[in-house]
């Protein structure tokens, strides 16, 4: 089954190449989507794929890369169109 999910991770997760670690976690998975920075200090991401893969991406967003520290991780359910591919989004 298909799914999709927007996440916001929060703590130290910006200057921590937290978004390229994303990326490539979300291609390793084949996941579409996408992932940003918020000027609040957190990332904002869209996963869709297989609940398998999107389940997998949530697990490994609340541990991140070896030198981000995540305090907290939302998830809402999404219909936003995810794109053909992962990419990276502009600040907002």
């Amino acid at each position: 089954m298909l799914v999709q999910v927007r996440m916001v991770i929060k703590g130290r997760v910006q200057g921590v190449c937290y978004r390229n670690w994303t990326v490539e976690n979300a291609e390793q998975l084949g996941i579409k989507g996408w992932v940003r920075n918020r000027r609040d200090g957190s990332v904002e991401a869209l996963f869709s794929g297989p609940s398998e893969a999107v389940n997998e991406m949530q697990k490994r967003c609340r541990r991140g890369p070896p030198a981000a520290m995540v305090t907290g991780l939302e998830a809402f359910p999404s219909t936003e169109e995810p794109g053909k591919s992962f990419e990276y989004r502009s600040t907002v």
